[in-house]
This record gives structure tokens, sequence and C-alpha cells, in this order.
């Protein structure tokens, strides 16, 4: 269930349950998932093929996103998510919010998995 701080600082961006994301993770391969927690963060596991940009990182690193592939965003508990899908949706994006974030995604016993790789690194 969305708390009152995620419905404010999500205004005008759709959100998703996390086994709904997973569900459209699945079933269309041009969906890409943002992780904008911190490295340490994500150091532990994130969700399959995440892209990860922190949100302190994200406003200049907007670009390296797709603009024709729908995009999830999510963070740990849905604090930061929201407040990157809103940049995302001003500048155009299709873009939808994985309501919870990795806590209720990890609480669903949804895959997690140790990245692989952050985009724009090396």
């Amino acid at each position: 269930m969305m708390g009152w701080y995620e419905r404010l600082i999500s205004r005008n961006v759709p959100n998703v349950t996390p086994e709904d994301a997973w569900r459209r993770l699945q079933d269309d391969s041009d969906v890409l998932i943002v992780d904008v927690r911190q490295p340490i963060e994500t150091d532990s596991g994130s969700v399959p093929g995440a892209v990860l940009i922190p949100l302190t990182e994200f406003g200049r690193r907007l670009e390296e996103l797709p603009r024709d592939r729908p995009i999830l965003t999510i963070c740990r508990s849905s604090h930061r998510s929201p407040i990157a899908a809103r940049q995302l949706k001003k500048a155009g994006y299709d873009v939808t919010n994985v309501s919870g974030g990795t806590d209720a995604w990890r609480k669903a016993g949804l895959p997690f998995v140790k990245p692989t790789g952050r985009a724009g690194a090396g």
C-alpha cells in the first residue's frame, strides 16, 4: 500500500506494485528498470537487469536512458524513485514508479541479484 509521502512526491507519475513490475519485465523485453539507490546499497543486490544510476547523479545522467523504452524506477523504500520518475516524466520519458521499492520487492519474494555492472561505469 502506498504511503502519504509516496503519493505526494509521485503525483502525475503512475505507480505499480513490485509483482506487477516483475510481470512487466518478464512480458516486455523493452521495459527497463532503473535503480536509483547509492552504490553501497546496490552492492548487496538489485532487480535482475536493473540499470544503476544513483539519484544524486540522476539529473546529469538522464541522457544515458533510452527515450523509446518504458522505464520503471525503484529505490529502497519509494522515497527517492518517485523523484527520479518525476524528472523522467518532465523530460518526456514513459515512466512508472515501483511502489514500496526494493524492500517491498524482496518482501514479495521476487528475484534479487548481485549487480553485474553500472551504467556509465568504466
